[in-house]
């Protein structure tokens, strides 16, 4: 065998050992602990861009990931009364996490805030409440169907369930969410 020959053979069994070891590699690690392969780092700031149904999960000020959304059934505004199917805007925390979420998995925007409540209270208004970024509804009934071309939640930010496990593993509790009109 000439020695090109024998380069192709061991550069195609190097491949055929890499394929294995990249295919067996997640099984050794617990899901808890996986973070997708497209998935380097956590981010420490989320964005939303309402006008353009855009989130953006950010590092360093460098966006590392971007998702199409849909937002509540009257996205345009800011959120004023519980029920008006707005998603809020302005400088929030995603406080916590709902795994047995009815729409896939779940993570809370701690909106109301102060000045929410002030306004609404100056309004005579509920301001309403549970805000979340979420994936698709567990039944995947019809809202899924057009997801994420129709904005269908009540004020929400909704993503397909791979997306949410993706900004699932990537978001810690505590971090900031800008929502922008």
């Amino acid at each position: 065998m000439d020695a090109a020959n024998r380069e192709k053979r061991t550069m195609r069994l190097k491949l055929v050992c890499l394929a294995l070891v990249l295919a067996l590699a997640p099984a050794a690690v617990p899901v808890r602990a996986q973070i997708p392969h497209f998935a380097p780092g956590r981010a420490d700031l989320v964005v939303v861009h309402k006008s353009k149904r855009l989130l953006e999960l950010k590092r360093h000020g460098r966006t590392i990931r971007a998702f199409r959304i849909a937002l509540g059934r009257s996205p345009v505004g800011p959120k004023r009364k519980e029920g008006d199917g707005r998603t809020p805007e302005g400088v929030y925390t995603l406080d916590w996490r709902k795994a047995d979420s009815g729409f896939y998995r779940a993570i809370h925007v701690s909106y109301p805030a102060p000045w929410d409540l002030e306004r609404s209270s100056r309004w005579g208004v509920p301001p309403g409440d549970m805000i979340m970024i979420h994936g698709l509804p567990n039944d995947a009934g019809p809202a899924s169907a057009q997801h994420p071309e129709l904005d269908w939640t009540n004020g929400c930010i909704a993503v397909s369930n791979q997306e949410m496990d993706e900004i699932w593993a990537r978001v810690e509790d505590g971090t900031t969410i800008i929502i922008y009109p």
